[in-house]
């Protein structure tokens, strides 16, 4: 059997930021799981970088990061990968809801705490949206 060209591979990648070590694990794991291929990362600086351009979603802590580093993440993220989904799980859903509504990518913030299942099914509508024509 051949592999799947490359933009399909990235399609089903999801990036995860976060600086806890148990929420990268867990999240990673219950992903990998579902069939999901992942890359996760503790330093947000990175999130672009780790994020293919064909990537489904990126999903962002971004309460365990400082709120320069995550603007700055934010924004290199709806300049560079404008149609990878990011997702915000957080603590303060009304401040990242505000922020995330200039960015150029769909933004979806999901209420801490947030289960994995919630996670995917939130990057599994999207993918399915973005399939229809």
């Amino acid at each position: 059997m051949r592999p799947a060209p490359a933009a399909h591979r990235d399609a089903a990648s999801v990036t995860i930021v976060s600086d806890n070590p148990e929420t990268l694990d867990g999240l990673e794991t219950y992903l990998q799981r579902a069939g999901v291929v992942t890359r996760s990362t503790r330093k947000i600086a990175r999130a672009v970088e780790l994020t293919a351009v064909f990537s489904a979603a990126v999903v962002i802590f971004p309460d365990d990061f400082g709120l320069a580093a995550v603007a700055d993440a934010l924004t290199d993220l709806g300049a560079q990968r404008p149609k990878t989904l990011i997702v915000l799980v957080t603590c303060a859903p009304k401040r990242f809801a505000r922020a995330s509504q200039s960015l150029g990518a769909t933004t979806i913030v999901v209420p801490r705490p947030a289960w994995g299942w919630t996670i995917l099914e939130a990057i599994r509508e999207h993918w399915a949206s973005q399939q229809t024509p």
